[in-house]
């Protein structure tokens, strides 16, 4: 009898350890903690834990520290991970839709992109992906991309032959091509040394992650197209998520939500002084361009939104347009 007590207790105090050990999130993305998604991460951590005190412990892995973004979303998909935040370019498996961020001087600025994604049609977009094992949290902005090289690029024609790093994006891909250029595909981690050995020569990126991976110390140039925005999607493994306890889904949504905010104003707010902390370090020039030059970029890009209306929908790019420009889009649709 005694035996059987001291059974019935182990078993109690094991099943309570259980009960009590809290649910570890692992959330792992490609950038520096100091970049707009590095800090939202952060961000998310410390909201989770505080709103769940004891129900949730969440890991944060930085730096392509788990995985690079050439694997991530397979890692997502398997349950290695939990959570991660993609660029917009990494989901043309999933839908061709959302290849729409990724079409040339689509987006005036970063406020534009902000209306389309608030606006119905932006919103649609954000749950395209949950039939496929996917649960969409919400957009995070990095900030509008630049165009670097080790030759000064005024006009489209500088362009013409020069290597490429781009994302895995068919568009992308396209938008190079359409200079004359040489797109090659290369995951985030790789960049910095393909930059620095000449495997490449140029590369496209908002003015955080020339700073936070020092791709100015190793490009001569730096030329402010803001030819289009590197966009991110928050997103977990549906499975994983849709097997957590209400209430624990609840509070993760509502640190989410005000994580995703927090980056999002801080992509926002800081590209200004990463922009000038490129120039203050004086190893590349920063080269601004008028809008002559401005335009010719844009004329020579823009034969890639014809290419891919069938795909991302002739809806979805007008929606975007019009968020973006209204009526005043200044190139030719």
């Amino acid at each position: 009898m005694k035996f059987r007590c001291v059974l019935l207790m182990l078993a109690c105090t094991l099943a309570l350890q259980v009960a009590a050990a809290p649910f570890v999130i692992r959330f792992s993305h490609v950038t520096a903690d100091v970049s707009p998604k590095g800090q939202a991460a952060i961000k998310f951590k410390e909201l989770a834990e505080k709103r769940l005190p004891g129900r949730v412990q969440v890991q944060v892995y930085p730096n392509s520290q788990l995985f690079g973004d050439d694997k991530e979303m397979q890692a997502l998909l398997l349950g290695d991970v939990h959570i991660i935040a993609p660029s917009l370019a990494k989901f043309g498996a999933y839908t061709r839709q959302l290849q729409v961020f990724d079409l040339p001087f689509l987006f005036q600025d970063m406020a534009a992109v902000e209306r389309f994604q608030a606006s119905a049609a932006g919103q649609k977009l954000l749950s395209s992906i949950n039939a496929r094992g996917i649960h969409g949290f919400g957009y995070l902005h990095n900030g509008m991309k630049q165009l670097s090289a080790n030759t000064p690029l005024r006009l489209p024609a500088d362009a013409k032959g020069l290597r490429f790093r781009i994302q895995p994006s068919d568009v992308l891909a396209a938008q190079f091509r359409a200079l004359g250029a040489k797109p090659q595909k290369l995951a985030f981690a790789e960049v910095y040394q393909a930059l620095r050995d000449k495997q490449v020569d140029g590369a496209e990126n908002p003015w955080s992650n020339i700073v936070s991976q020092q791709f100015y110390t190793v490009q001569n140039y730096i030329t402010e197209t803001n030819h289009g925005a590197l966009e991110y999607l928050v997103i977990g493994n549906a499975r994983w998520w849709n097997g957590l306890p209400p209430d624990v889904r609840q509070g993760l949504s509502e640190a989410m939500a005000e994580a995703i905010r927090f980056g999002n104003q801080i992509a926002l707010k800081e590209e200004a002084r990463f922009r000038q902390q490129v120039i203050d370090a004086n190893q590349a020039s920063v080269l601004s361009l008028d809008a002559k030059q401005v335009a010719a970029w844009r004329s020579a890009m823009q034969p890639v939104w014809q290419a891919f209306e069938n795909d991302i929908g002739k809806e979805v790019i007008d929606a975007a347009r019009q968020a973006s420009w209204g009526k005043s889009y200044p190139g030719k649709p």
